[in-house]
């Protein structure tokens, strides 16, 4: 089988900076004609979305795909809230770990592969700002050491 091309359409920086992404789950997603060619054309953002465990079934909400702008009546509501496709087994996996204290479900990027359309989605443990701080300085000592090495290899 050859390997399916991987184009990444929205990524979520954000989650990595507020949560600590334990497990990654790669889902489908229920989407209508026109918001598959508005996402072709890389109009969509999960920022602000999130996911949820409903009946056995997993909802993202707050996903936004802007409409198609050579759309018609059939445009939907750009903040819909979709359902994703996963196995039972996994959905069974993640709702006893979200039972757990601390855990929830973040989307982490949007991307095709090959045709499809897929979520990224993390369990992730919410980060105290304390975690957040930690992050941002061991981001600035890495930065200053290859600023350090940069200029060393340089002069």
């Amino acid at each position: 089988m050859a390997k399916e091309s991987i184009k990444l359409i929205s990524n979520n920086k954000k989650a990595y900076h507020d949560y600590f992404i334990e497990e990654k789950y790669e889902a489908g997603i229920c989407l209508h004609g026109t918001e598959v060619k508005s996402l072709r054309m890389g109009k969509c953002s999960v920022k602000e979305s999130f996911v949820r465990i409903e009946n056995g079934e997993v909802y993202i909400y707050g996903m936004h795909i802007s409409p198609y702008e050579k759309g018609n009546i059939f445009n939907k509501d750009p903040l819909r809230v979709k359902k994703l496709m996963l196995h039972k087994y996994e959905i069974n996996k993640i709702s006893g770990k979200i039972s757990e204290k601390g855990y929830t479900l973040v989307p982490l990027q949007v991307y095709f592969k090959g045709s499809l359309v897929k979520v990224e989605i993390g369990l992730a443990k919410g980060k105290k700002l304390y975690d957040k701080r930690n992050d941002i300085m061991k981001k600035d000592q890495r930065r200053e050491a290859e600023r350090d090495f940069k200029v060393r290899n340089l002069g």
